[in-house]
């Protein structure tokens, strides 16, 4: 019989070493967090106002006022993002559902990236031909980038165990 090993070097190359463990999980339930928060906030009329006028200034959104109003669709909106926070947290027991919430929050906070191009005075004047971003809503609305790469991580970490080989290392089929 012959067996094969891993020798040692290759073996802890391909250990996750804890800090990593830890940053993985913080990634994953630190976006559930944030994106369950943001959501609940949207039942808040304070939040509603607030989301107005990214919404009003957007050239594929601003349709939505003309059939909900302000606060109908902040409603939905959050709705839509505490399913998604639950879909993501949930990935050890349903890796398929989580792929889902994972690409709801990919959408969501690309659609809230877009706003830094649509909504007025999210740039200011460039300071030496570089462009400045007001505090509210640019700098508020850059997070974002960081947000979306969480997301896209979490797809991918929930589209590998969702779609793994029965047996293959860290992925459950189900």
């Amino acid at each position: 019989m012959l067996r094969i090993t891993q020798s040692s070097a290759v073996a802890s190359v391909t250990a996750e070493h804890p800090v990593a463990t830890i940053g993985r999980h913080l990634v994953r339930y630190g976006l559930v967090v944030v994106i369950a928060w943001i959501g609940a906030l949207k039942y808040t009329t304070y939040e509603a106002a607030a989301i107005q006028p990214l919404v009003a200034h957007s050239p594929i959104f601003s349709w939505i006022y003309d059939v909900v109003s302000v606060r109908a669709f902040a409603t939905v909106l959050g709705s839509l993002e505490i399913i998604a926070a639950l879909f993501i947290a949930i990935r050890p027991l349903w890796p398929r559902l989580s792929v889902l919430g994972s690409a709801m929050g990919v959408l969501l906070f690309l659609s809230t990236l877009s706003f830094l191009f649509t909504t007025p005075g999210a740039t200011a004047a460039s300071a030496g031909g570089f462009p400045v971003l007001s505090v509210l809503p640019g700098q508020f609305l850059l997070k974002d980038l960081v947000l979306v790469g969480a997301s896209l991580w979490t797809l991918g970490d929930s589209l590998g165990a969702a779609f793994a080989r029965p047996g293959a290392r860290g992925g459950e089929r189900r």
